[in-house]
C-alpha cells in the first residue's frame, strides 16, 4: 500500500479535504471594524460535501488492492471536488466585494488534481500487472 505513489496522492487530497474541515471559510469586517469569521462547517451544505468528500477519498485509499476500483472511486472524488469547487468559485463571485476568503478556497482544485493523477497512476499499475500476467502465461 504505502509502496504506491496513488497512495501519496490520496493521503495529501484527504489530507487537505480533511484540512477545510476545521479552516476559515471567508471573514467578514463590519461596520465597527469587527471580523466575523465563517468557517467550512458551519455551512451545512459545505459540510456535506466535505464528509462525502472526505469519505470517497477514504474508499479510494481503502481499495489499494483492487486498483481498477481504486482508480474509479478516485475518479469520482475527483468529480465531486470539481463539483465542489465550482460552488466556491460562485460564492466567490457573489461575495468577492463582502468578504475576504481564505486560500483553502483552492483546496478542492488541488485535490482534485491530485486524485486524477492517483487514478492514472492506478491505471497504470493495473496494466503493468496484466501484462506481467500475460508474459508469465506465454511462457
Amino acid at each position: 500500500m504505502w509502496k504506491r505513489i496513488q497512495t501519496l496522492y490520496l493521503l495529501i487530497s484527504t489530507g487537505l479535504i480533511v484540512s477545510m474541515l476545521f479552516s476559515r471559510f471567508a471573514s467578514i469586517i463590519g461596520p465597527g471594524g469587527e471580523e466575523a469569521i465563517i468557517r467550512y462547517h458551519e455551512k451545512m451544505p459545505y459540510l456535506v460535501l466535505l464528509l462525502m468528500l472526505t469519505t470517497s477519498h477514504i474508499a479510494a485509499t481503502a481499495s489499494f488492492k483492487t486498483r481498477f476500483l481504486q482508480a474509479r472511486v478516485s475518479i469520482i472524488a475527483a468529480l465531486l471536488a470539481i463539483g465542489f469547487q465550482i460552488w466556491l468559485g460562485t460564492d466567490y463571485l457573489i461575495h468577492k466585494g463582502e468578504m475576504t476568503f481564505s486560500i483553502t478556497i483552492l483546496f478542492p482544485l488541488l485535490a482534485a488534481f491530485l486524485d486524477v493523477l492517483a487514478a492514472r497512476s492506478a491505471m497504470t499499475d493495473e496494466m503493468m500487472v496484466a501484462v506481467q500476467k500475460r508474459i508469465k502465461k506465454t511462457k
